[in-house]
């Protein structure tokens, strides 16, 4: 999907990636065998009753409609008219990028040649990416401090987990502040002495001075915005986190009606899908190549039955990672039949 970008790589390095993800997934899948082999039941196949799974995939199809509406949204809040449905493969398509790419870091460029594919500008794309990364750090700062408060107390590693997200969110809302006052004081001119000493010449420091002028007219286009729908693209972004970490919970509790429900048993179901899907993106690997499904059963091996271990395993991966690819897959193939489609019609140029 990638090759219809205008910065898209090289053939070569193209293939050497396409090899790296092949080599990424089957550490993953053989990950997933190592631990589902460690854990089997002792009485029968990993399975799980049709409740548990109706309530993840209802989860899931809720977290994509919410990050959807997040979108579409704030995209309207900025007067940058965009559908639903476009919002929607935004996210799918991205989603799909972002499983098979190191540190999912082909998320935003598949996001972006959908929004392309749409017909916006580039100056209405950035701004689009710009929110919808915005509204996700703020929202997760504040679920952070949600379950900071709901979950005082329980768990030794709560403050840890809960430190660990928030510091990711703080990260990036750092960087950003960082760009903006880059964009305030050195938008122009040659690079001075203390980027030099970076490495940023002249060509890089170009690049850099791009990125934080479009970061300034992000910024002032978001003072304009309408407040109410904005709000509704927050609540949207908030509801679509609560989503993420609400999948095993949902698996466990309704696989297991015996396992009792306290604080102290939710707390590791909640936090540690949290941490393990946002500290992933250090993982440079596409799909984490095992690095999650190791964490997983490190960290929560304790923290549910036995006997549902290698089933929750299974489907908590599943319902937050396969289903993305799967579907993503299908949204990122529609947007590049389109572009072919649109190449196929458009007419041949006349040379002279």
């Amino acid at each position: 999907m990638l090759r219809y970008l205008p910065f898209a790589p090289r053939p070569d390095v193209m293939r050497a990636r396409q090899l790296f993800t092949l080599l990424s997934f089957a550490t993953m899948v053989g990950a997933s065998v190592w631990v589902v082999r460690t854990h089997w039941p002792a009485d029968g196949a990993p399975t799980l009753p049709w409740l548990a799974h109706g309530a993840a995939l209802a989860i899931t199809l809720a977290e994509v409609l919410t990050r959807a509406l997040k979108i579409q949204a704030s995209a309207w809040a900025v007067d940058c008219r965009l559908t639903f449905g476009t919002a929607l493969r935004v996210c799918l398509a991205g989603d799909f990028a972002a499983a098979v790419t190191p540190a999912r870091s082909g998320a935003e460029p598949a996001r972006f040649l959908v929004l392309s594919e749409a017909g916006l500008s580039t100056a209405n794309r950035l701004l689009v990416l710009f929110l919808e990364l915005f509204l996700e750090m703020w929202s997760l700062a504040l679920v952070c401090l949600g379950l900071a408060w709901a979950f005082r107390g329980h768990g030794a590693s709560t403050s840890g987990l809960i430190g660990l997200v928030g510091g990711y969110s703080g990260a990036v809302l750092g960087a950003g502040a960082l760009g903006l006052a880059l964009a305030r004081w050195y938008a122009h001119g040659p690079p001075p002495a203390w980027a030099r000493r970076f490495g940023l010449h002249a060509g890089r420091w170009r690049v850099v001075q791009r990125q934080v002028r479009q970061l300034r007219t992000s910024v002032r286009a978001l003072r304009g915005a309408n407040v109410g729908r904005m709000c509704i693209a927050y609540l949207a972004s908030v509801l679509h986190i609560v989503g993420k970490v609400a999948v095993l919970p949902a698996i466990v509790f309704l696989a297991d009606r015996t396992f009792p429900l306290t604080m102290d048993t939710l707390a590791p179901l909640v936090l540690w899908p949290l941490a393990l899907f946002y500290g992933g993106v250090v993982v440079p690997a596409p799909g984490g190549g095992g690095v999650i499904e190791g964490a997983f059963a490190l960290a929560l091996g304790d923290a549910i039955p036995a006997g549902l271990f290698a089933a929750a395993l299974l489907w908590w991966r599943f319902y937050t990672y396969y289903v993305y690819l799967l579907v993503g897959g299908v949204a990122a193939g529609d947007t590049v039949r389109r572009l072919l489609a649109r190449q196929a019609s458009s007419p041949a140029p006349v040379h002279a």
